[in-house]
């Protein structure tokens, strides 16, 4: 497995267009390698007979019947309002000018 260099992470930034340090390159370098090894540990393991899963667990969709109930009638719903026209909630402006 190449190793990532420096030089590798200098170009990488400046092709992202990422000032780094020296500093930040060098520690960006032993990081981005032990990732790269970590990646290579897992493609070790994975064979055909394992499959692939994006969750640990299996996940499903929890659907309910959409069913019809009471709600409230317009009046009810203006009701508890600050302000409205009759049909309505009335609001403040909030960009500037009425419309």
């Amino acid at each position: 497995m190449p190793d990532i260099t420096t030089d590798q992470v200098a170009h990488l930034a400046s092709l992202a267009r990422i000032a780094l340090t020296p500093d930040e390159i060098e520690t960006l370098t032993g990081e981005l390698g032990h990732i790269v090894e970590s990646v290579a540990r897992v493609s070790e393991v994975a064979t055909p007979d394992i499959p692939a899963t994006s969750h640990p667990i299996p996940m499903q969709n929890v659907f309910r019947p959409d069913v019809v109930g009471t709600t409230l009638t317009q009046e009810q719903a203006l009701s508890g309002a600050p302000d409205s026209d009759g049909q309505r909630f009335r609001v403040t402006a909030i960009l500037g000018e009425e419309q």
